[in-house]
């Protein structure tokens, strides 16, 4: 799961990088850190960052890689609000929820699961490496079911508020976001 999802973190920063502000990184990657401490997997490697586009957008990929976009970050009324993101994108990772699309997009193109993951060095087979990142950018454009994504905003609330935040921070981003533009 952490080599996959350092395979898919490699995929989006190979096209858009990490934002030069080395402060704001340092800042979200604590944050990150203290919201996940209160989730139920607090001892994967998690790792936060702030991707450089203008993009409104946060995503998280297996095994604790959480990145929010700068034009999401430059969004955020407060810290609560940043909580709220982060938190919810934390939530996906404590479910699984990339994890399990992954898996059933790979059964459905018949390549079988993750069976034939292989850690260590080497990383994955050319062949099936390949398949699990096109699976990977599929899943990103399309993203997550809508249940998925329910769930994982009522858990996020929860994963805030343990953490001492606002739990209303993460619904303040929704309204905002709703008001905005279809762009």
């Amino acid at each position: 799961e952490i080599k996959l999802g350092g395979d898919l973190a490699s995929v989006i920063l190979g096209t858009a990088p990490l934002a030069p502000d080395r402060a704001k990184q340092r800042y979200v990657n604590r944050l990150g850190v203290w919201l996940a401490l209160h989730s139920d997997r607090p001892n994967l490697p998690w790792k936060f960052g702030i991707v450089d586009t203008d993009d409104v957008n946060a995503f998280s990929m297996p095994g604790g890689y959480v990145l929010i976009t700068r034009g999401m970050f430059d969004r955020m009324r407060n810290e609560s609000e940043l909580a709220g993101v982060l938190a919810h994108e934390i939530a996906h990772v404590v479910r699984k929820d990339h994890l399990n699309a992954l898996q059933g997009s790979l059964r459905d193109s018949a390549l079988g699961g993750f069976t034939d993951y292989v850690g260590g060095n080497g990383g994955l087979a050319g062949q099936f490496k390949t398949a699990l990142i096109n699976a990977g950018r599929n899943m990103f454009m399309r993203g997550l079911d809508k249940q998925d994504e329910y769930d994982a905003d009522r858990m996020g609330v929860v994963i805030a508020a343990r953490s001492g935040y606002s739990p209303y921070g993460l619904v303040g981003v929704l309204q905002t976001l709703s008001a905005a533009p279809d762009d």
